[in-house]
This record gives structure tokens, sequence and C-alpha cells, in this order.
């Protein structure tokens, strides 16, 4: 099978960052055409330089490469009456229109929800921002930091509550959770049209994003407790699940959450009889009952071995637990090797480079790592498209609607 899920599908994507211009990634895996709509200096996300992987790591960005991939690029001066009815040109050829610009912003284009579905009836209105259309902070200008991580919930609840200040979110994880939601908005909205003809507007927001992860903590809300912010090791009832710390300095995560199932076989595995006929471990009941005494059995026997050694012990049992493994293990685990979950990108003069392949396969299959565009380095080609002339082009040039 080739990438051709949405084969045939187009989507016009007036967006910057990486929220949004993610969720135009998600759809140009799997085979939509996807037109990205740059301003003339470009989306400044291509100069941002952080962690390493920005303008400054000496070579691909590819943060802008990840949030980019496979689709190409035009460069329109939307500031000019000329470039708001090009972009109108290649509204009217698609099935969707992707952004995250703020309402404001797109009233003064023309380009609000309710003009641009009366022009194009059948048109998916895909939009993506920080706090929802409707409220006092619609308008507000939200990043994954703030929307998601900050007033979102999950830097209060990951925060241990003997810290002065919130632990600091990793990058874009906001960003990119949410950009899988509307990539599914958008394939459902099309799958709607396609049944009943009429297009749709789909909106996911940063701020529902981290709503939606933090379900657990919202239904204990709801029902009239007050979430945990951060529990220690060995405040759970069940001491079977946690992570312990190996003899050098590794940890090892334990999730027995069926512990009755796996108590004996566990102490058989580390030769601890005295541990499985323990009358203080016989049972769930009395594991909770005695639970820091039984996290103290552990963390002795964990310290015994090394990392390696645990990983190597716990692969004979049949039972769930993981490895806690920094990012550059992951990109040499095997699990992730034979699952094809690192694509490799071919470029035709540079060098290649690696890349996440997301979350979803079809018939076990990643899609095809394709790099991202240059900025405006389509310009030209969509311009032909429409069936403008090379003379027509270079009047748009000379007038400085296009570069």
């Amino acid at each position: 099978m080739d990438n051709d899920a949405f084969s045939g599908i187009r989507v016009v994507e007036l967006a910057q960052w990486v929220f949004v211009p993610v969720a135009g990634a998600l759809l140009a895996d799997w085979g939509a055409d996807v037109i990205r709509v740059e301003r003339p200096d470009g989306d400044p996300y291509r100069n941002l330089a952080t962690q390493g992987i920005g303008s400054d790591s000496g070579g691909v960005n590819l943060s802008v490469a990840l949030a980019n991939r496979g689709k190409r690029s035009v460069s329109l001066d939307l500031r000019t009456d000329r470039g708001r009815e090009l972009l109108g040109e290649l509204l009217a050829t698609a099935d969707v229109f992707l952004t995250n610009f703020r309402p404001a912003a797109l009233r003064r284009l023309g380009l609000d929800a309710e003009q641009l579905t009366q022009r194009f009836p059948r048109l998916v209105y895909a939009r993506g921002h920080g706090y929802g259309v409707r409220g006092p902070e619609a308008d507000k200008p939200g990043y994954d930091s703030s929307a998601f991580w900050a007033q979102g919930g999950p830097a209060y609840v990951l925060t241990p509550r003997d810290r002065e200040y919130p632990i600091s979110q990793r990058g874009a994880m906001g960003d990119r959770n949410g950009a899988m939601a509307l990539g599914f908005a958008m394939a459902a909205a099309l799958l709607r049209r396609d049944r009943t003809g009429q297009g749709s507007v789909v909106d996911v927001s940063l701020l529902a994003t981290a709503m939606w992860m933090l379900s657990s903590d919202l239904l204990a809300a709801l029902a009239g407790n007050t979430p945990v912010a951060v529990t220690g090791r060995g405040a759970s009832a069940n001491p079977l699940v946690g992570a312990f710390r190996t003899k050098d300095g590794r940890h090892i995560q334990l999730v027995f959450l069926q512990a009755d199932r796996y108590w004996a076989p566990f102490c058989d595995l580390v030769q601890r009889a005295d541990l499985r006929d323990d009358p203080r471990f016989a049972d769930m009941a009395s594991r909770a009952a005695h639970r820091a005494e039984c996290v103290a059995e552990l963390d002795t026997e964990f310290a015994r071995h090394t990392f390696d050694e645990w990983k190597q012990l716990l692969s004979r049992l049949d039972a769930p637990w993981a490895p806690v493994q920094s990012v550059g293990e992951l990109l040499e685990d095997p699990q992730v090797l034979a699952n094809d979950y690192l694509g490799v990108v071919e470029t035709e003069a540079g060098p290649a480079y690696r890349l996440p392949t997301g979350p979803v396969q079809f018939d076990e299959r990643p899609p095809a790592m394709r790099r991202a565009p240059e900025h405006g380095e389509h310009t030209e080609d969509l311009l032909l498209e429409l069936g403008y002339s090379w003379n027509d082009i270079a009047e748009l040039q000379d007038a400085g609607v296009v570069p």
C-alpha cells in the first residue's frame, strides 16, 4: 500500500509554529496535497533555535522538518489585495482550510469561518487555537506552554508540592498532542462531507487537549474530590506500581496492577520465597496495609542488580514492567527499530536525516518520510497549476505579491 489514505485531498494551510502545521504534516504523510501558505519573510518557527534542533543545529532544521514534511510551500503577501485573491483561488481548489490564525486576524483577511463556508460550502474549515473560539480569551495568543501546560493543568498536577516553581514541559508536548486530535477532526469532517456533501467547521484547542489528557484528574474533581498533585513513592495502596532504583542508579518501572497475579512469580524470579510467604505481603490488602515495608524490601532487592541485569532478569517474567530510558536510548531501542518508529528522510542534495514517523501506521507500515519544503519553494509551480503564465508570475513578482 502507498501512503494514499488522503490521496486526492488538498489542504490549504495558513499556519505557523508547531501545533497546526504538525496536523497538516500528518495528512501529508498519508497522501494529502498540503499547500503551506507562508508570509514573505517566512514562518518565524524557521528561525527558532532551541534544544539544538532549530536553526542553531548546523544543518537541517529538524523542528521545521518534522512539522512540515511532505508539504508544498507558497509565499504570498496577504497584506495585498492581489495576495488575498490568489489565496482565494487556491481555496477554490481545496478540500480543507487549516489555520491557527486568531479570530480577529482571520476576520481582517476575510478568512473567518462564516465568510469562507459561505463561499465554499464543501470546504472543511479546521482551526487550532489556544483557548477555544468563544469566551474572553478567544483572541488571546496561546502557545502550548501557556494554554496547554500552565492553564490546562499539567504543570500543577505534575509539580511536586515541595518545589517553589512549577516544572517546565518538554518542547511542543501540547502542540503535537493537539495536532493528533486536529488530524482526527479533519479526517472525521472529510468522512462526513463524503456522506452529506456538506463541509464542517472543526476546532481543537490546546486548553481542551490538556483537559482531555488529564481526564482522570477531572473526573476526580467532578466527583467532588481534590486531585492529588503528585504522589510520592509508596503512597499508592499498591506498592507494586512504581519506579525502583537499581544498583547503578537507573530505574525500573513496575506496573503490577493485578498484583496478586504477579507477586508470587516475581518473588520466585528473584529467589525470595521469604517475601512470597510473608503474611504481611500475602495479598493486595495485606500489601496495602504494609506498603512501606513492602517498598523497602523491593528497594533492597532492586539495589542488588544493575539496570542491564534487571532488564535481563525481568525479560523472563510475563508481567508489565519497563526500563526508564533516556531519549537517546530510544534511538537504538530494538522495539522502536523493529516497528519503524524512526524513519529516514532522503534529500536530493543534502544529507539524509531521521525523524519520528508518528504513532499511526496503515497495514503495519509507517508513512514514507518526505522532506519539508523550503520557504516559498513551490510558489511558481502552484501559480502555473492555477493557470498563470510566466509573464503573469513576473508581474506578481514585480508587484511584491510573491517572491
